[in-house]
């Protein structure tokens, strides 16, 4: 019985060996965003998107400026500046808005729709065929009877977060 434990623990111990050092020798990488940068753009700088919508919530400047700024840096080689970059991104908030959708009986709204639009101007100083002015929008729905400074939070994040990957794909990976 002693020989087979010991037998068994060389076995494991060579296995585990063995394991590590073919694990050590390959890398594989996963990601999910597509597309490649050119070697030769090496800055970006993300300006301050004002907020000029009808309804201006005062934090949601700050917040989607610094938003995409991260993410940017987080998901590409590119270095932040704070002069103007390689690539550049500015652009404004152009709504910020709460309407009515589903009308139930008695003409009241069963659903509101929560919508955020985004004027992006791209300026790709290398590759100015890649540059680019547009809007960018996205929108919840909620149900009416919830107040809405108790989901606002929430879906901002939310909406802001499927923003900058609609810009993110549409300056990078050109989609």
């Amino acid at each position: 019985m002693k020989a087979e434990l010991k037998k068994y623990f060389k076995l494991t111990t060579l296995s585990l060996i063995v394991i590590s050092t073919l694990d050590s020798c390959f890398t594989v990488n996963y990601g999910f965003k597509g597309g490649t940068l050119p070697p030769d753009l090496e800055t970006v700088s993300v300006q301050y998107f004002d907020n000029r919508a009808t309804r201006v919530e005062p934090a949601l400047s700050q917040a989607f400026t610094d938003a995409l700024r991260e993410f940017i840096e987080g998901n590409t080689k590119l270095r932040a500046v704070n002069t103007i970059g390689d690539v550049d991104f500015s652009g404004e908030i152009t709504d910020f808005r709460i309407a009515p959708t589903a009308i139930s009986a008695g003409d009241n709204a069963a659903k509101t729709r929560f919508t955020i639009t985004i004027r992006v101007i791209y300026t790709n100083a290398k590759y100015p065929d890649d540059n680019f002015d547009s809007s960018f929008s996205r929108y919840r729905d909620f149900d009416s009877t919830e107040d809405f400074s108790n989901v606002e939070l929430e879906l901002t994040e939310e909406i802001i977060d499927e923003i900058i990957d609609q810009i993110y794909n549409r300056a990078f990976v050109n989609w």
